[in-house]
This record gives structure tokens, C-alpha cells and sequence, in this order.
């Protein structure tokens, strides 16, 4: 039998991703700032985000559409005891996923490469709830 604890790596490997983010975010708008192509006000009232951070803002914010699923999918499973060894794994391609959608957007940005990451990570997600509903009503 898999360990439960399993199920929270994929988690914090996501959390890893959004720190990242976070980061690139704050240094990408330094550097609009330092370039005068930003004031520190267009941030303070998130007024516009300038053409240097922009993909990463959009790009951040998308680490709190689906994703947040993803935490609610992988702590259910966690506490009815549902994880196993497939639903770590569904974990694992979800968050590959996010870091090939996120590699993506923030280079090239072809919708051509960014969507097929998401479908992927939208399907293993699917996948994850649809095992919850099952083991639910299993028992």
C-alpha cells in the first residue's frame, strides 16, 4: 500500500512553482519599474501590468484557476483515504503538466504547445475526482 503522505508531494511541487512565479513576478516588474516603463502606483492599484510582466501575471493567475482543484481533489483524496497509487501518479502528470504550461507561456506562448500541457493536466484531474466520486460511493 502507498503512503498517504505521497499524495502531498505533488503539492508542494506545485506550491514550488507558484513561489517561482511569484518571484519572477516581483523581479520582472522591478525591472519595468527600473526601465520607466512602470510606475511602483500601477502596482499598488494593479492598474495595468506592463508588456515585461505581463505573461508572467497571466501566467501566475492561472496557478489559482484549476489548480485549485487540483488542492481540493488531492486533500479529499488524502483524508477519505482514497489516494493510491494512481491517483499520486494522475497528481504527478497534473503538475508536469503546469510546468510544461507554464514553460509554454512564458517562452514562446504557441497555443499550439500551451493548450495540449493544460488539456492533459485538465484530464488527470478530471481522472482524480472522478476516482473520489467512485470510492465514495463504494462505501
Amino acid at each position: 500500500m502507498l503512503s498517504t503522505n505521497a499524495t502531498l508531494w505533488p503539492m508542494i511541487a506545485h506550491a514550488a512553482l507558484v513561489f517561482f512565479l511569484y518571484w519572477l513576478l516581483s523581479k520582472r516588474r522591478a525591472a519595468a519599474v527600473r526601465a520607466g516603463s512602470a510606475e511602483p502606483g500601477h502596482f499598488r492599484e494593479n492598474r495595468q501590468e506592463p508588456p515585461e510582466s505581463l505573461l508572467v501575471h497571466n501566467n501566475l493567475r492561472n496557478q489559482f484557476e484549476l489548480p485549485v482543484l487540483f488542492y481540493a481533489a488531492c486533500l479529499a483524496l488524502y483524508v477519505s483515504t482514497a489516494d493510491n497509487i494512481g491517483t499520486v501518479a494522475l497528481s504527478w502528470i497534473f503538475v508536469l503538466s503546469r510546468y510544461v504550461h507554464s514553460y509554454v507561456h512564458l517562452t514562446s506562448n504557441r497555443l499550439r504547445y500551451r493548450r495540449p500541457a493544460f488539456i492533459v493536466g485538465f484530464l488527470a484531474l478530471m481522472a482524480m475526482w472522478v476516482w473520489l466520486a467512485v470510492w465514495l460511493a463504494m462505501e
